[in-house]
């Protein structure tokens, strides 16, 4: 009878047990960290995790975002091991990116739903530390504007190449499409006659601050202010593909004459088109 009574209560307890490992495992399908709590300018990070349950085929992803909740620093994915953990490639803390003091968070991503966060101190870096330019030389690139003229940007870049620029004055707006072979970073001398931004909308008063959106996201950068012109340090991933700089004026892509002659020959055609369907009109 005790034999029988102490099996019962044996059978019990693993049940109870396999229910709470289930339940654990749907609590936290998927679960991170890293090797330290806090690092400094230069220091390796490593990021470890586990998955409750293996998808074949299915990848890890992870993000660094900035202390500020916007900027995301770091990227990249990796596969799942059998035993059901994962890693990622050793990163080094640092860069133009991480010029801010605060805490980094790490969200890791496993299918549609399985998320996973944790966070870091970082100190702050000095920029361009990390990754160090290895041509300082400045190219110069002939920016057309339509009847506005044509203008020279000049720029250097580390870990791509530029493949084009175009100005918007309707948006106000200079876009740098560059062709990534790393992460890396573009630093961009801008004429203030060209494209600026102002405290108030326009072209006058005291400086203001661009905006810089690195393929819709917007994105941090360092700035060196001239009486001429102003030059952005703006970093990049290697899967980038467009930089765009938001002032508040810009010149034209095409000048006042051009929108005269655009707006007359509209109206050419609408007097034309009015004309030919009255001579189609039958008379009695």
């Amino acid at each position: 009878m005790r034999i029988h009574l102490y099996v019962m209560l044996l059978s019990a307890a693993i049940v109870a047990g396999a229910a709470t490992q289930a339940f654990a495992q749907i609590a936290e399908p998927i679960s991170v960290s890293t090797d330290k709590s806090s690092y400094t300018d230069g220091d390796t990070v490593m990021i470890t995790g586990e998955v409750a349950n293996r998808i074949s085929g299915m990848s890890v992803t992870y993000q660094i975002i900035s202390p500020n909740g916007n900027n995301v620093v770091g990227a990249g994915q990796t596969t799942v091991d059998d035993d059901r953990t994962f890693s990622f490639n050793e990163l080094t803390a640092g860069g133009i990116l991480w010029t801010a003091a605060g805490d980094y968070t790490v969200r890791v991503q496993y299918g549609a739903n399985r998320v996973a966060e944790t966070t870091f101190a970082f100190g702050g870096s000095e920029p361009g530390m990390a990754r160090p330019p290895t041509d300082a030389g400045t190219t110069m690139f002939t920016l057309q504007a339509g009847e506005a003229g044509s203008f020279d940007i000049g720029y250097s870049i580390t870990g791509g190449s530029v493949t084009g620029m175009s100005i918007s004055g309707e948006f106000n707006s200079l876009t740098v499409n560059i062709a990534p072979t790393d992460d890396g970073e573009l630093s961009i001398t801008l004429p203030r006659d060209v494209i600026d931004a102002k405290a108030m909308n326009g072209c006058d008063g005291d400086d203001g601050q661009f905006i810089v959106i690195v393929d819709r996201q917007e994105q941090e950068f360092r700035e060196t202010v001239g009486s001429d012109s102003r030059t952005l340090t703006i970093g990049f991933f290697a899967d980038s593909e467009e930089i765009e700089i938001i002032g508040t004026c810009a010149v034209p892509e095409f000048g006042a004459v051009a929108v005269v002659v655009l707006a007359a020959a509209v109206i050419a055609i609408v007097a034309v088109t009015a004309r030919s369907r009255l001579s189609l009109a039958p008379r009695y």
